[in-house]
């Protein structure tokens, strides 16, 4: 896995230069201090992940990111900040980012990369919280929350029309009871989907499942 990394705090750029680069399978080919930087590298370096602060002088990472993701090939962007904020976690999907990490432990940002190249998105902690919220708060904000819904036949066609409500009704952010009562099922009924839903899903988890639907409205 060749990497860029791209942040204006030369003790982050360094401290992840090291830990990455004694990955046995993962290569440090550039390393810059803002957007102009990334965006150049990008080009230049032919990375399969761009590693990216977000506030940075002059152009910042979400504005790096949108012309490193307008390439024809472009590699994957992953965020790495200190900031989460709504509006910044809104617009780094949207840009079609494959994570956001909060700075906290260097150590866990390789397993994170390798997770977005295995074809996951990461996000992490109160930013996945806060993503699922946001998503379901969007459509619930309508006046008809289910005109809003994507096409879950054509998004998840290998699940059952049940599993597909179970997912849209997971990513309103209801737990496995009140899944129940607002599909008329038992709780029994609805843990047996969700883990027939992980399962075709290759997915872990139910904030997963939220994610994946989160993403489809996007």
């Amino acid at each position: 896995m060749r990497v860029v990394i791209a942040d204006d705090d030369a003790v982050v750029v360094e401290s992840l230069r090291i830990v990455l680069d004694a990955q046995p399978d993962i290569e440090v080919v550039g390393c810059g201090t803002d957007g102009a930087d990334a965006a150049r590298l990008a080009a230049e370096a032919a990375p399969d992940v761009v590693l990216l602060d977000i506030q940075m002088p002059g152009v910042d990472g979400l504005a790096a990111a949108e012309q490193i993701l307008a390439a024809p090939r472009p590699p994957r962007v992953v965020f790495l900040t200190t900031f989460s904020d709504d509006e910044y976690i809104v617009r780094a999907l949207s840009l079609g980012a494959a994570g956001y990490l909060i700075k906290q432990d260097v150590a866990g940002v390789a397993p994170a990369l390798r997770a977005v190249m295995a074809g996951r998105s990461v996000l992490e902690g109160e930013v996945l919280e806060r993503a699922v919220a946001l998503g379901a708060g969007g459509a619930a904000g309508t006046s008809d929350a289910t005109a809003e819904r994507p096409d879950l036949a054509t998004i998840f066609p290998q699940l059952t029309d049940r599993e597909r409500e179970v997912v849209a009704l997971i990513a309103e952010g209801l737990d496995n009871r009140e899944v129940a009562a607002a599909a008329y099922m038992g709780e029994g009924t609805v843990r047996n989907h969700i883990s027939s839903i992980l399962a075709k899903l290759h997915l872990r988890n139910r904030t997963q499942i939220a994610v994946v639907y989160w993403r489809a409205l996007r």
